[in-house]
């Protein structure tokens, strides 16, 4: 009887958190999602994409549960260690978060190997010819096309394992679930983290820009009003000229380069507007207390992943493996304590939200980038896709640079390359150059063109060279100005 609550807790927990994060994700997706493809005459089409989109808020919830894994697993243990015998917490075990971790891993491999090849062919598919038309006609045809896709994978990565481990392929061909799929699993592993190592590099040096683009910069030696005032008459010059009723007034005129121009200026308009309303507080300390604290997360990334390539030459233990049993309450995954804790949860997230906007910004995946009421379903198809890699691999990936030691659960640490010590000490070491490098190449300049902005020296005529500006001639622009 105790088995049977204890089950029924877990799974009414897990219901739960998986529903909140369900709800979440289709008010987002239905933020992007083009309305004209929903909003339709024909029955037919609104229905396949209304069951696509359920497919597609089934994917990105698993993707959130799945960034979620470690910082709800290392905050658990921390609840534990604080709480010990508290009977509010009995509900929060190990056999709880190994169950969830289970879960997720299924979940992920089942939405990104079947549910959204099946909602694209869905959505593509028109039916068999011949056959009547109407929704089951296209889940036949989606059907079919899956199954060939499925045999076509499983065949290239039967002959890649042939390639590689001979007896293993072998066995492969009698035992399906013990030796194809996991080597299955292990690649698209590979894959994701190899993705993040890419992207979170280029994403931590963006972050930068990002958060600058959010927050109202300070300026030293402006007048605000001033400025404002010469935008606004700009702005009201170029609407008189574009929205000029004589057709002959401006005919010699590109027009299409003074409406970007009016855009451009639009923007800057509204951007002054922002900072003459902000507090001199936020002008003032707001952006650089988020910037310091950007700078502090990544060197702090840095300096994790170095501790832990000499842990790697010294002590075997360093290695990311997988654990049955979690041991929940025993003792903290970090030498801090609960404070060594909170900082890990923090830059996993912090990681996470890096190699998102890092593969957003990347010129390979920026056409992905989904823009408000007008993104299509291929694009949010392919959007969920990309963020499952992602965030599937995000637990292998904070393990494996020694962000936290909370040991991989489940069957996130059954993958082959996990036990290689030259691929992650590899590994590690290209995370830290490639960020070290992306750092010191994005703090230079962006140090060097907010003095150049904070003195003037960016209205300068085009005439003379900004990056020949000596430091001289900046100094003497800002006194001058202050006198």
């Amino acid at each position: 009887m105790m088995a049977i609550c204890t089950f029924l807790t877990r799974l009414l927990i897990c219901v739960l958190l998986f529903t909140c994060l369900y709800i979440v994700c289709y008010l987002v997706l239905t933020h992007f999602k083009k309305t004209a493809e929903f909003v339709t005459d024909d029955i037919e089409d609104a229905t396949v994409n209304k069951i696509a989109l359920w497919l597609c808020t089934f994917t990105l919830s698993v993707a959130v549960c799945a960034v979620l894994l470690l910082p709800i697993s290392i905050l658990s243990n921390e609840v534990l260690l604080t709480f010990p015998h508290s009977y509010y917490m009995q509900w929060l075990n190990g056999s709880l978060i190994h169950g969830l971790w289970n879960l997720v891993f299924l979940f992920s491999n089942l939405s990104l190997v079947f549910l959204m090849p099946f909602a694209y062919f869905f959505t593509e598919s028109e039916g068999f010819a011949g056959s009547r038309k109407g929704v089951m006609a296209r889940v036949y045809e989606a059907v079919v096309l899956l199954i060939l896709l499925a045999l076509l994978v499983l065949g290239i990565v039967w002959v890649a394992s042939a390639l590689l481990h001979d007896n293993i392929a072998r066995k492969s061909l009698y035992d399906l679930w013990e030796y194809y799929l996991p080597y299955l699993y292990s690649g698209i592993s590979l894959f994701g983290v190899l993705l993040l190592l890419l992207c979170t590099p280029f994403g931590l040096s963006r972050m930068f820009s990002v958060t600058g683009s959010l927050l109202v910069k300070p300026r030293l030696l402006e007048d605000v009003e001033d400025t404002l005032s010469c935008t606004v008459f700009e702005e009201d010059s170029l609407y008189r000229k574009l929205h000029c009723g004589s057709p002959s007034c401006w005919v010699t005129l590109n027009m299409e380069a003074m409406r970007k121009e009016y855009q451009a200026v639009q923007s800057r308009r509204v951007a002054l507007e922002m900072r003459r309303k902000a507090s001199p507080w936020q002008r003032n300390l707001g952006y650089p207390l988020a910037m310091l604290m950007l700078l502090a997360l990544t060197v702090m990334c840095v300096l994790m992943v170095c501790f832990n390539v000499l842990e790697l030459l010294l002590d075997e233990t360093a290695m990311p493996r997988g654990m049955e049993d979690p041991h929940l309450g025993m003792a903290s995954f970090s030498m801090f304590g609960s404070l060594g804790a909170a900082v890990q949860v923090v830059l996993i997230l912090y990681l996470m939200l890096s190699s998102v906007v890092g593969f957003y910004s990347s010129p390979l995946f920026c056409g992905l980038l989904p823009r408000v009421k007008d993104t299509n379903l291929t694009r949010i198809i392919a959007n969920c896709v990309s963020l499952l890699i992602l965030s599937s691999a995000l637990p292998v990936f904070s393990r494996t640079l020694g962000i936290t030691r909370f040991d991989l659960l489940g069957d996130f640490g059954r993958y082959n390359w996990l036990g290689n010590f030259y691929i992650v000490f590899l590994y590690n070491m290209l995370f830290a150059g490639l960020t070290s490098a992306s750092l010191t190449k994005t703090v230079t300049w962006a140090v060097r063109r907010e003095l150049i902005r904070a003195f003037g020296l960016d209205r300068l005529p085009l005439t003379v060279s900004r990056s020949t500006v000596p430091v001289k001639l900046l100094l003497a622009s800002g006194l001058s100005k202050i006198q």
